[in-house]
């Protein structure tokens, strides 16, 4: 039976690594009754972590969809990594979400990863609640934590509930339940581990001024949110509960603020409230606003194509779609495993209804596809076929063959391009050779199958050398590949050491001329073009191409010109590496009378840009990583001196209960084997999160190794 869409929730589990995710989704599924007993981490027997290489290294590797029901509402819940190694999993789950949890550890706060996931939530306007978890941990500090998503995430956050004590059993005050500041009263839960029992009692004398401290501030946050909860607060009445619990939803849906809630995953403490806060807080599909695309076939909503098409797609028509399970279909796919049998697409149906072999259309690549089967997603795997799914759904699809990561599917009679998924771009590589050539060609299909699963994964042959390079996020990225390659594939390969994905810049702004003047086949080619190329801030991509020429030559030589030099910067500088940060101007362009041709254009353009990017200077740039590394105070010392070896800058240091915090920036090209490094000057105490700047000028002396 479809699920009406006030009673679905489609969110995302989101947080820094080792903070809980997984810990949390599992106690979810344990108290809701999807599952008979609460798997663990550390035993690599969670629902989630289902990867081999997920239960070994006892960390989310790969997103994965679960569905379950609360409180009559069905859950679509996607559990995230933590790694920065594997963000494009939480890129593409928040691209399809409508909500999420964001999940803190009450001992190291808001931690570097927790950044980039609140950066990603924001870019894509899901609306959040906060889970403090570890409350049960040694140096666990609630408050800390509420004061630094203020600071470190520019958040609203809006506690519904405090801790009762902080910390583990052995001490004075440990952690034993939560207060609920809308109810005033204390939950326990009594069966702690393998219980679903939630207790409720008054709040004791001793505990009740803190929290009534608390609940009042709880109210005047939200009051700057409702006249009417601000009228019952001024006059000191009672607050009906359903208008805490109105406005909390309205403010949040609308992202104003994050209700935050507590307690301790590992040991069953706080999950049912936080299930509650997901139903009642975080929005339904029908809460969101309708997703925006483009009709680039020029038909829009009457189904009416335009007979000059290629006209057509020069002007975008801008298309709304409502999720209406009777409105015209559309969905994104955001996810793709490979399997022998046929690859299962994850796609979330933004409105309309689809149904199992059926046709639709993929407007991005203007193929048609079929929908062979669809089924519901568990972990990552196919649980139960289905004959049809409706708006809001997130639903495995069996059947497409072209479509890839980021495409859009939709009726072919309503074609809409929906805006697709951006992914950051690889900052480290390595050459990889099958052990015999006979696998050369099992290794190729085998990285064909990863690249698609994987869109911040690329693997290219280099021409020159023969070697195949593959490119990815990280090292641990790359490692998970290589053990993918040998546990999955059955393939031996051969890695040699990693690459930094070096780019290059200019120094100075120079005017240059490119000339053509040649007999191609006996046939005569002239032209002339004058180009103006600088250094250039382009906020991270390449070459910015401009015009400032408005007349001298034909429109169909301008934009020949034009488009030979955005193909020219696209391709490598003097040392071979991709540009970045160059504006190159067109400023004038000769036609002969007789011999000039699109040939000879095309020539004097890409000579004038080369030309131009020598005669400038180069300047390499290399990429710079954050680094946040949380290290006992006793070990402060050995780790600065090694991170000055590595030509680390440390912006700031800053105290976190008893351990010290290290900010610093420090290039990729130094890093590598650190977490090993740190490990051995820290004797295992400390930790370190890494995730990609900004590019910077290398040094001259790394600069000659090039030259």
């Amino acid at each position: 039976m479809p699920t009406e869409l006030t009673n679905l929730r489609n969110i995302g589990i989101i947080a820094h690594i080792d903070a809980g995710k997984t810990t949390v989704t599992e106690r979810m599924l344990y108290v809701s009754g999807t599952k008979h007993r609460a798997g663990e981490v550390d035993r690599g027997t969670t629902t989630t972590d289902d990867d081999a290489e997920e239960a070994e290294r006892g960390i989310t590797i790969y997103s994965a969809c679960v569905a379950f029901h609360w409180d009559g509402v069905q859950i679509n819940l996607i559990d995230t990594p933590g790694h920065v190694d594997f963000t494009a999993e939480v890129e593409r789950s928040l691209r399809v979400l409508d909500g999420a949890v964001v999940v803190f550890s009450a001992r190291e706060g808001v931690e570097a990863q927790s950044e980039t996931v609140w950066r990603q939530a924001n870019k894509y306007h899901v609306a959040r609640i906060a889970y403090i978890n570890k409350l049960d941990r040694e140096g666990a500090d609630f408050n800390a934590v509420i004061q630094e998503m203020r600071t470190r995430l520019d958040a609203n956050p809006v506690a519904l509930q405090i801790p009762v004590g902080q910390g583990p059993a052995h001490i004075d005050n440990p952690f034993c339940g939560v207060i609920d500041l809308i109810g005033e009263q204390v939950l326990s839960f009594p069966g702690g581990k393998e219980g679903r029992e939630v207790v409720a009692q008054p709040i004791p004398e001793e505990l009740a001024d803190n929290a009534a401290l608390w609940r009042e501030q709880m109210i005047s946050e939200l009051s700057e949110y409702s006249d009417e909860l601000l009228e019952f607060a001024l006059a000191e009445e009672p607050i009906p509960i359903e208008l805490i619990h109105r406005v909390l939803r309205e403010a949040t849906v609308l992202q104003q603020i994050q209700p935050v809630l507590c307690g301790s995953a590992l040991h069953g403490m706080g999950v049912q409230p936080l299930l509650d806060a997901v139903v009642a807080y975080l929005p339904n599909p029908l809460e969101k606003p309708p997703v925006v695309g483009f009709d680039s076939c020029g038909k829009g909503s009457s189904g009416k194509g335009s007979k000059n098409r290629k006209h057509a797609q020069s002007v975008p028509v801008e298309v709304c779609r409502e999720p209406d399970p009777k409105a015209p279909f559309c969905g994104l796919v955001f996810k793709i495993l490979p399997y022998k049998t046929g690859d299962l697409s994850w796609v979330r149906i933004y409105s309309g209804t689809l149904k199992g072999n059926s046709r639709v259309l993929n407007p991005t690549r203007d193929k048609k596809e079929n929908i062979a089967q669809l089924w519901q997603i568990h972990a990552s795997k196919k649980e139960e076929q289905r004959m049809s799914a409706q708006a809001g759904d997130i639903v495995g699809v069996i059947g497409l063959r072209d479509s890839v990561t980021g495409d859009t599917l939709c009726d072919a009679s309503d074609p809409v391009v929906l805006e697709a998924i951006e992914f950051p771009e690889t900052v480290i590589s390595m050459a990889i050779e099958p052990e015999s050539t006979s696998g050369r060609k099992k290794l190729a299909s085998a990285l064909e199958m990863l690249r698609k699963q994987d869109p911040t994964f690329t693997a290219t042959e280099n021409e020159e050398t023969g070697q195949t390079l593959i490119s990815g996020m990280g090292e641990l990225h790359l490692e998970v590949i290589q053990h993918r390659l040998e546990r999955d594939f059955n393939l031996n390969v051969k890695v040699h050491n990693p690459r930094v994905s070096y780019r290059e810049t200019i120094k100075n702004a120079v005017e240059v001329t490119g000339e053509c003047n040649r007999q191609i086949n006996g046939v005569q080619h002239s032209a002339k073009v004058l180009l103006r190329v600088e250094p250039f801030d382009t906020r991270g991509g390449g070459v910015v191409i401009g015009n400032s020429l408005d007349h001298g030559l034909p429109n169909t030589m301008l934009m020949t010109v034009l488009e030979e030099l955005e193909v020219a910067g696209q391709g490598g500088g003097v040392l071979g590496y991709p540009l970045m940060r160059i504006k190159a101007t067109l400023l004038s362009g000769e036609m002969h009378e007789i011999d000039s041709t699109e040939i000879a254009f095309r020539t004097a353009a890409s000579l004038a840009l080369d030309t131009g990017l020598r005669k400038a200077g180069t300047v390499l740039l290399e990429p710079i990583m954050q680094l946040e590394i949380s290290t006992p105070d006793e070990h402060v010392g050995d780790l600065v001196g090694d991170l000055q070896q590595r030509r680390a800058i440390i912006h700031q240091t800053q105290s976190r209960g008893s351990l010290t915090v290290l900010h610093a920036d420090a290039p990729l090209a130094e890093l590598f084997g650190y977490s090993s490094a740190m490990r051995s000057l820290s004797q295992g105490r400390a930790s370190c999160s890494m995730t990609p700047s900004t590019y910077s000028a290398a040094p001259d002396d790394v600069m000659r190794k090039f030259l």
